[in-house]
């Protein structure tokens, strides 16, 4: 999704590497992107399927556009993609479109490229506002509109926000606009994505852009504010598999749907503090997952 600054460099040596080294025959290629959670799932996603009999070759850390080339090139079998990515990034689709929309247009667009979307997780890795938990209880803040309505009524609230989001077509200019508010331009405060959970957290601002999943958000104790009014796209975590690979092995589908039917927003933010957090292993906290939800 918002993970595409890798150098132009090295997809010519990712794909020289991939022809070099090609897995056996009968082995499913799992592909990840270069960041924990994709990391996360990369892991998740070999260890069961290992589990499972299936010979298994793990190609994580790549950049997100050399990945999806590399699918539809079929150097990489699956890997867990989000909806709003393929949307928008790949497919070129920018009209605002509803969760449901966003996952049956992208099946429908990459269907003809050979990849077939299974079942959406309901961890959405979109945009969020987050606030910290006591900061928002003691406002009565929940929503965005809520929020708003705050702002609007003359408390000044500081806003961190990355540069990126700050100037895009499709950010905090419109966000602001459909939720009719607006922060004081002094109020605002650009900074590294990274940088904004930290501002937060040390209470140098009162409201944070972040993702949904991030770790940090249970970590830090942060409340994401709800989007009621569905202004950021639907960005779905979801297993896409080559059809021909699932045409050899068509329990693929089941044994990778039962593994998205568990995973939401909570449960992958958990996850992520386990690694980026509480510095535990990739391979540990998916073996510990995997176990604890009786899938292997």
């Amino acid at each position: 999704m918002k993970f595409l600054k890798f150098a132009q460099v090295c997809a010519a040596t990712a794909v020289l590497a991939f022809s070099g080294q090609a897995a056996a025959a009968d082995a499913i290629v799992v592909g990840g992107k270069n960041f924990t959670e994709q990391q996360i799932m990369a892991e998740m996603t070999s260890q069961l399927l290992r589990a499972k009999g299936y010979s298994v070759d793990t190609r994580a850390g790549m950049g997100s556009a050399v990945l999806r080339k590399a699918q539809e090139s079929g150097l990489v079998d699956v890997y867990w993609e989000y909806t709003g990515t393929s949307l928008i990034v790949y497919n070129k689709v920018t009209e605002p479109l509803s969760a449901q929309a966003v996952y049956d247009r992208v099946k429908q667009l990459d269907a003809a490229k050979g990849l077939v979307w299974l079942d959406p997780s309901k961890a959405n890795n979109t945009y969020a506002l987050a606030m910290r938990k006591q900061a928002a209880d003691d406002l009565g803040l929940a929503t965005i509109s809520d929020l708003a309505g705050a702002v609007n009524q003359g408390k000044n609230l500081s806003f961190a926000v990355n540069a990126e989001f700050y100037a895009r077509a499709d950010g905090l200019k419109p966000l602001q606009e459909t939720y009719g508010f607006e922060f004081k331009r002094a109020d605002i405060k650009r900074m590294d994505t990274g940088l904004t959970y930290q501002a937060l957290r040390d209470k140098q601002v009162d409201v944070a852009l972040v993702f949904a999943t991030d770790g940090r958000i249970p970590a830090f104790d942060f409340v994401v504010l709800q989007d009621d009014k569905g202004f950021f796209p639907s960005y779905a975590l979801t297993p896409v598999v080559r059809q021909a690979v699932l045409d050899k092995q068509p329990t693929l589908a089941d044994d990778l749907n039962r593994l998205s039917a568990v995973l939401d927003d909570q449960t992958m933010a958990s996850l992520n503090a386990r690694v980026d957090v509480d510095h535990q292993s990739i391979d540990a906290v998916c073996q510990a997952f995997l176990k604890e939800k009786g899938l292997i």
